[in-house]
């Protein structure tokens, strides 16, 4: 199974794609995760990416769809992957579609995890008290959730479209919500 995971910060996308790919065996491909694992490798693409980084600038989509490429070659994406969090933005989302169609590993499910603005910020609360995440904030996080309206909200209909996404309600225990994520792609 392939596997594309939306949601505002802080909605349980990290949280259920570990889950998920305990239980399904699948690769969890997190792109930031990704881009730090190549920096510090010293790859091209991480020297490239590291360059943009110290100025200040955001890693280009050629340059983040050029690691996901890499990383899609690699023998555990065989079984099928989770991608958390990208596409952030329609322009990644038809990139990536192209990518992924070239390689022969479309996107077979997108799971919106659906979470009320209110119950974000206390989520982000706790897990800046537990982890010490700079960013997790209520002033940044307020800034976050309108660019993710403005720029990924975009990315849902994208695969609405597609007819493969499905929502599923991130409110409840993470038990609970893991069972619902479950039944959705069943």
């Amino acid at each position: 199974m392939r596997i594309v995971f939306l949601g505002a910060p802080g909605s349980g996308k990290g949280t259920q794609a570990s889950l998920l790919k305990e239980r399904l065996g699948l690769a969890h491909i997190s792109t930031g995760d990704l881009l730090r694992a190549q920096v510090a490798a010293g790859t091209e693409l991480g020297r490239a990416a590291k360059e943009v980084m110290a100025r200040g600038e955001l890693v280009s989509d050629a340059i983040v769809l050029g690691m996901l490429e890499a990383r899609m070659a690699e023998p555990d994406v065989a079984n099928g992957y989770i991608l958390d969090g990208y596409p952030r933005n329609s322009a990644q989302a038809v990139a990536l579609d192209a990518l992924l169609d070239r390689l022969g590993m479309p996107v077979d499910r997108a799971v919106l995890l659906e979470v009320e603005d209110e119950v974000l910020l206390v989520r982000i609360a706790e897990r800046a008290r537990k982890e010490g995440r700079a960013d997790d904030n209520p002033e940044s996080l307020r800034t976050r959730l309108t660019v993710y309206q403005e720029q990924t909200a975009p990315v849902i209909e994208h695969y609405a479209g597609k007819g493969n996404l499905r929502r599923v309600p991130g409110i409840g225990t993470v038990e609970d919500i893991h069972a619902r994520i479950r039944d959705a792609l069943a």
